[in-house]
């Protein structure tokens, strides 16, 4: 009976994003920077075997940093945030997760963040699915601050290397990557 190791579903992960992510071209980004490539994590966090790695991982670094809830800015990090409650919904210590809007809703309650409420205290991973500049963790960072919360991190699946790293760490949030753009050689997207 052969094993399956974290090593093996870590190199099922990359290839699934080196396969399905990553797109060769001319973009325009979130930032507004234009790229000769394109990094569609939803290409892997809205499969399941993707999203099932994704979670896995993302469960491991929370328990390793003792995470309490986990989310983010709307939409890279509502797959990931959801997936990653569910499986921790059957351990000792389930995590809450939580979406912030990228406005406050105007109707209703009016709240930035959706899900259960953020306490003073908790701590919080901020996820999202692939970071340029970083920028969509600092502003989900605005609402969680504001609940009190802790930030103790941010995780995204692909950090683009642009900058992004640099600008959490100035504000004082470590980041973890699951991977790095330099590991991914260049492809071609099929003609």
């Amino acid at each position: 009976m052969t094993t399956v190791t974290e090593t093996d579903l870590r190199d099922e992960l990359r290839e699934l994003v080196a396969v399905r992510a990553f797109t060769y071209g001319t973009f325009t980004l979130t930032s507004g920077r234009t790229s000769d490539y394109y990094v569609d994590c939803k290409q892997v966090t809205l499969d399941g075997r993707g999203l099932y790695l994704v979670a896995r991982f993302t469960l491991e670094y929370c328990r390793e940093q003792s995470i309490d809830a986990v989310g983010g800015l709307t939409l890279g990090a509502d797959p990931m945030a959801a997936a990653t409650a569910a499986l921790s919904g059957d351990t000792d210590h389930p995590i809450t997760a939580f979406i912030v809007r990228k406005e406050v809703k105007a109707h209703g309650t009016a709240r930035a963040i959706e899900g259960p409420n953020l306490q003073p205290g908790m701590r919080v991973l901020l996820v999202d699915d692939t970071m340029t500049t970083g920028g969509t963790f600092l502003q989900a960072q605005e609402a969680v601050v504001a609940t009190g919360a802790t930030i103790a991190g941010a995780l995204c699946v692909v950090d683009r290397e642009e900058g992004g790293r640099e600008a959490l760490e100035a504000a004082g949030i470590p980041l973890h990557a699951l991977f790095q753009r330099s590991e991914f050689s260049p492809r071609k997207s099929p003609a």
